[in-house]
């Protein structure tokens, strides 16, 4: 963990003397390619010595399927392999080396390549064998019209400012970052006409990162001093157990989980801000001009601890991976997309017996939820007072079924699992299924419409501020012209 942070620190000043003296309008794309894999690997054999050699070989060897294998089927075969060689990595990791173990793990970032590894062959295969009216806007946006060299493919990869913590990000968009291509987004009025364009001139990040710096040093503070005070495995203490009242523990039950969070805070925001200070992650001006550098930001933490449902507090943590899950599995799965998702979410987080069970928990909430908001959300939208009580009651009823749920994710193992839920005789698996028995999945019209419109009180004006920001894609490719890589853009903001 040590070694983590020097590293990420490292790459913090790294990506400033990358922006400075490495600019696109410096240096060409080759040299800013063989510098940003060259700093990746090194960082990754300081922090996990030769266990390194492994992001290498998966890469290659995908790349290699890639070539031979051909657009029509290798998004299927990268996807296996990529998906197996992790796992066989984590099995090897856990059951052999280091069962139950929080320490940095060489397994940690194969899980962010072997997303960049799949999300990339999906892509191609849609750019480069699917036809243009099949895909949806979003894939017709991220498909990719050309096969990458090697390294391109290395780089988009490994390099240094992504490697240790990911985020995430489109091939598309790290190209464009690369080749410091510039683009204009069109912003656009109610009404559906133009307003103002703003041509994008290389903004400073320096604010963006200085503030996203601010959220890890309070992130780390609380995770030193709060979290080590309030362990989940307290939840499952005999004494605890037998002692606390019911209230008691559904209240410790919150601030545990809530006070496990920081960590994630600290390490996704961190990463965040190496990508801006190298200058990547710039998403766009808004209509009054103002920067957002948020295009590959993983969380979203007010939206995050004021949730009012679970699939707001999903579409809010761990951002990058849950759009990779929807564009390489919800969007293109045949039946039970939601399920298929989740199972796919717990392979790719690792073995540990405890992030199945919270996944396959994770399904009868999200289900159960969708029903409870589909089918009576809209009684309580009508009058603002009601509203709140409603939001405030969904707030709490939210925080309290994402805590139940993670338990396992926190605990590991099977027995300290069944422990927490049997001690709480499974009441919210019961109420889910009861739930799932008495209303309809199917959404109805009117709570269709009803959903499109209202947002949570406390919410609302954080909603219209980031409404660009959920599912912002990239657009720009050597095949597009500048006009279509905005239209495309703009039209993808919109969805």
């Amino acid at each position: 963990q040590v070694n983590f942070v020097v590293c990420q620190l490292f790459a913090l000043l790294a990506a400033i003397w990358f922006r400075t003296y490495l600019h696109s309008s410096k240096t060409s794309p080759f040299i800013r390619h063989v510098v940003a894999t060259l700093l990746g690997l090194y960082l990754a054999l300081f922090c996990f010595g030769w266990y390194a050699l492994h992001f290498v070989i998966q890469s290659g060897i995908s790349y290699y399927i890639m070539i031979i294998i051909g657009v029509e089927n290798m998004h299927k075969y990268c996807f296996v392999f990529a998906l197996g060689y992790l796992t066989v990595c984590q099995i090897t990791r856990v059951y052999i080396f280091d069962y139950g173990q929080y320490s940095a793990d060489f397994s940690g970032p194969m899980m962010i390549i072997t997303q960049k590894i799949t999300s990339l062959a999906f892509e191609i295969h849609d750019g480069m064998f699917r036809k243009n009216e099949d895909l949806t806007p979003s894939q017709r946006c991220l498909a990719v019209r050309r096969m990458p060299s090697l390294l391109e493919y290395l780089s988009y990869n490994c390099n240094f400012m992504g490697i240790l913590a990911g985020p995430l990000c489109s091939y598309k968009d790290y190209i464009t970052f690369i080749e410091g291509r510039s683009y204009q987004l069109q912003q656009s009025e109610a009404n559906g006409k133009e307003d103002t364009k703003y041509e994008q001139t290389d903004p400073s990040p320096n604010i963006a990162v200085a503030q996203k710096l601010l959220i890890c040093g309070l992130s780390l503070l609380f995770h030193m001093t709060i979290t080590k005070t309030l362990p989940v495995e307290y939840n499952i203490d005999e004494n605890f157990r037998a002692t606390a009242s019911w209230p008691v523990r559904l209240f410790y039950l919150y601030v545990s989980l809530m006070a496990a969070r920081p960590k994630y805070y600290f390490a996704w925001t961190l990463a965040d801000a190496i990508n801006n200070a190298a200058g990547f992650g710039f998403r766009g001006y808004d209509k009054n001009g103002v920067t957002h550098w948020d295009l590959i930001s993983n969380l979203r933490i007010q939206q995050i601890e004021f949730s009012t449902s679970f699939k707001m507090f999903l579409d809010n943590w761990n951002i990058q991976t849950a759009l990779w899950l929807k564009r390489v599995c919800y969007e293109r799965a045949t039946f039970s997309p939601t399920i298929q998702t989740f199972i796919l979410s717990a392979i790719w987080h690792g073995v540990y017996p405890g992030y199945y069970l919270t996944f396959l928990t994770g399904v009868l909430m999200t289900l159960a939820a969708r029903a409870i908001r589909n089918n009576i959300r809209h009684y309580f939208v009508e009058s603002p007072a009601v509203k709140l009580c409603y939001d405030i009651i969904t707030w709490m009823a939210t925080q309290v079924a994402i805590s139940y749920t993670v338990v396992p994710f926190v605990l590991l193992s099977v027995k300290p699992s069944f422990t927490f839920y049997s001690s709480c005789y499974f009441c919210l698996h019961i109420a889910s299924i009861m739930v799932l028995l008495v209303f309809p999945l199917k959404r109805t019209q009117k709570g269709s419409k009803k959903r499109e419109s209202i947002q949570p009180v406390w919410s609302k004006k954080l909603e219209e501020e980031n409404l660009l920001q959920k599912n912002s894609y990239s657009t720009t490719n050597n095949s597009f012209s500048q006009k279509e890589e905005i239209t495309c853009r703009y039209q993808a903001l919109k969805q």
